[in-house]
């Protein structure tokens, strides 16, 4: 007797397709409402405290970044840090990143929810 149950699909079941996390979306169309948008980062929880460490902009933009023939760091185009008018800190995400890698995309992305800062979202959507 094996501990992992049968998951055969019955036969009045409907089998729906599916996607491994490490392959990208299908592209996406005007009709699509998941279609990649750029969005803000901001170094603010949910409940209104201060995300720490102070620099954590600077270091998430850090692990998008490369070095140049001049060894030094430059940052993606796609993923800058920033700092909001009301002084907090954030990382503004372009959304033509996400038809480059859009695992980054989804690491940045998911970066925020998990943490629970506040991620907002741009009007506009990009097509990519």
């Amino acid at each position: 007797m094996s501990a992992i149950p049968n998951m055969q699909p019955q036969a009045d079941q409907d089998v729906l397709p599916t996607t491994p996390a490490n392959e990208p979306l299908p592209r996406r169309t005007a009709e699509n409402p998941r279609q990649a948008r750029s969005f803000t980062i901001i170094g603010t929880t949910s409940a209104g405290k201060t995300f720490r460490p102070s620099d954590w902009s600077d270091r998430l933009c850090g692990v998008m970044s490369s070095f140049g023939s001049q060894r030094k760091m430059r940052y993606s185009p796609f993923v800058r840090p920033g700092c909001l008018i009301t002084g907090e800190k954030c990382v503004f995400v372009d959304a033509r990143l996400y038809a480059l890698e859009p695992l980054a995309y989804n690491f940045l992305l998911h970066f925020g929810r998990d943490n629970d800062l506040k991620v907002e979202f741009e009007e506009a959507a990009v097509e990519a």
